[in-house]
């Protein structure tokens, strides 16, 4: 008797039919639910994975009420003469059905493997996101979907209750292998069973295992693309010459003025633990936003980068509006004309250094394109490294590249965000001073965020100090640093020393935590409730007569490659390493000179050295 091999072709046209449907259908749903955090997530997944969990049979049942003759679907199609019960569509809906859950989590699990910060900086960089979707989120998720293809095929292939309630059992038409199994059983032709079942498993683990060597040869392919690399083509000092980076052309593009120059921001957003509510005013030069970890530094340049909304507020960049709450304005990231650097520079990782260049440069020829890439290129000494992929940078020139990236499209604002904290300290110092080469040329706003005292002082002229949520100072960085008018300024500028106090009267102070009393210059403000004074600005072994002199005894020490911190008290010896009043830093000649001098030592508060605080 000739083998009839309807069931293996009808099988095949049917889950291929329903694999094709479910691609498109689990990746749009999955985008649509990536990043969705509203209060209808739980029930709107569980509706879309539940074929995933209930029986076959009650998928199919649920299926012939919504398609039979009764139901809402099967009479909207029958006014058009038309059905699909007990026929090969119902075959496909069926699968589709049953299939699209693996489809759709396969999918959505991808996409939120892919660091956000790609998502974001492509946005800032001009793109829309109809672009960031097919050149960024679909490639970089592709060896995932090609997984839920294979999945989702799989269970297409082997559907059979809810086939069995839809579309029947008729041979030569609805007739699929899992049901020629079912009847071949029956039937008691085990034979024609096996074959059946064999067919499936082998057709099953064969898209399996190529999906399987496709994502190994993938990985072997991007591993042996590491080897054989240089570790790093950073500028090298030697001889006391730097190497000097090209400097950026001439920008095609002025920043847009309507009314007034400037990045004027007065926002807020409710926070999980703060409340950001915070108002400034940047001129076109570098701002330098510093602050300790959670104070709101991050969350400040993706408000006004478009990556975050506040809750109300006003941002407004050189008389263009770019957020008001009141006014119901929210311009997209694309069309802000502003450059976020993240701390993990969020470089493209499917593209090379060139197309990462390029990229926010769409609207170019590609004659000025390619220009403009090769420009930049040279302006941050990374000439001949355009065809490789950030994999195959060293660290620095990862940051250099989404340096020139953020630049290339000439923004009116460029927010760096931490750009040197991936990096070591012999990088750091290179890439600072690279920055300030870069910066020099750069007409626009720049917002520098750190939480390195001396980075932000070496760069930056301005500095606004942030803690919870609200900037606690503004000014000329010689102002912040040598007059913080609070102790938490002075305690994020780096200061260590701190007394409560009690005027005494014209020009003195008692410093009540060391027990001493204090000569100062400065005028002494109204509310004064606190003295403090930098560690390294302590003097010992002073001039015998010199103003605030005291005896002092060591208590503990800590040694830095250049420096000694010495932990000191007035007046008394220490009883143990905690028993002291002020930490003092010295280098090391210094501390040689005198560490073996006996005790009490004498040190001096400096007068025009002392820093007046209120709370």
């Amino acid at each position: 008797m000739e083998l009839d091999l309807s069931p293996l072709w009808l099988s095949l046209k049917v889950a291929g039919t329903a694999t094709v449907a479910t691609f498109f259908m689990g990746i749009f749903a999955a985008y649509r639910m990536l990043g969705d955090r509203g209060r209808w997530r739980s029930l709107l997944e569980g509706i879309l994975i539940s074929p995933l969990i209930l029986p076959p049979t009650v998928v199919g049942f649920l299926l012939l009420l919504l398609f039979g003759k009764n139901g809402p679907l099967g009479q909207l199609m029958e006014s058009f003469d038309f059905t699909i019960i007990f026929t090969w569509y119902a075959g496909v809906v069926a699968a589709i059905v049953v299939s699209f859950p693996l489809m759709y989590k396969t999918a959505l699990g991808a996409f939120e493997q892919i660091d956000s910060s790609l998502l974001h900086v492509a946005r800032t960089l001009g793109a829309s996101e109809r672009r960031i979707f097919w050149q960024i989120l679909l490639p970089l998720a592709m060896p995932g979907l090609v997984a839920g293809v294979t999945l989702a095929f799989a269970r297409a292939l082997g559907e059979f209750g809810a086939t069995l309630m839809l579309a029947g059992n008729i041979p030569g038409e609805t007739q699929t292998m899992p049901m020629a199994i079912y009847f071949a059983v029956e039937a008691g032709d085990m034979g024609l069973a096996w074959l059946w079942a064999i067919a499936i498993m082998a057709i099953s683990l064969s898209g399996l295992m190529v999906v399987n060597l496709w994502q190994q040869h993938y990985e072997e392919k991007r591993q042996r693309s590491d080897g054989g690399l240089l570790e790093a083509n950073e500028p090298v000092n030697r001889g006391g010459k730097r190497t000097e980076p090209a400097r950026l052309g001439q920008w095609i593009n002025p920043p847009l003025s309507n009314t007034a120059t400037g990045l004027f921001v007065t926002i807020e957003k409710q926070l999980a633990n703060f409340k950001l509510d915070i108002a400034f005013t940047a001129l076109p030069e570098t701002l330098g936003i510093l602050g300790g970890s959670g104070s709101g530094k991050s969350m400040t340049l993706r408000c006004i980068a478009g990556v975050e909304t506040p809750t109300k507020g006003r941002i407004v960049l050189n008389g263009r509006t770019l957020f008001d709450a009141g006014k119901r304005i929210n311009l997209p990231s694309h069309k802000r004309h502003v450059s976020l650097v993240f701390q993990n520079y969020a470089l493209f990782p499917h593209m090379t250094v060139a197309q990462n260049i390029a990229f926010g440069l769409q609207r170019l020829p590609k004659t000025l394109r390619r220009q403009r890439v090769s420009q930049q290129l040279a302006s941050v000494q990374l000439q001949g490294l355009g065809d490789r992929y950030p994999h195959q940078l060293s660290g620095g020139q990862q940051q250099r590249v989404a340096l020139a990236r953020a630049l290339a499209t000439e923004p009116e604002a460029l927010l760096l965000d931490e750009p040197f904290s991936a990096l070591d300290t012999h990088l750091r110092s290179q890439m600072e001073q690279q920055l300030m080469e870069t910066l020099s040329t750069y007409p626009g706003i720049t917002l520098f965020v750190t939480h390195n005292l001396e980075e932000a002082y070496r760069l930056c002229g301005m500095l606004m100090v942030m803690s919870g949520g609200s900037a606690i100072a503004y000014g000329s960085k010689h102002q912040i640093f040598e007059h913080p008018k609070t102790v938490r300024v002075a305690q994020l500028t780096g200061c260590k020393n701190f007394s409560r106090v009690v005027v005494q009267g014209s020009g003195f102070v008692e410093a009540t935590d060391w027990g001493i009393t204090l000569q100062v210059l400065e005028a002494i403000p109204d509310r004064l409730t606190d003295i403090g004074i930098r560690a390294h600005q302590i003097s010992i072994m002073p001039a015998p007569d010199s103003d605030n002199t005291y005896p002092c005894w060591l208590a503990a020490t800590s040694e830095t490659p250049h420096r000694m911190t010495l932990f000191l008290k007035f007046n008394t010896a220490p009883t143990d390493a905690q028993d002291y009043h002020v930490q003092a830093e010295v280098f090391k000649e210094k501390w040689h000179a005198i560490k073996d001098q006996p005790f009490p030592w004498a040190v001096q508060l400096d007068p025009a050295r002392l820093i007046l605080m209120v709370d």
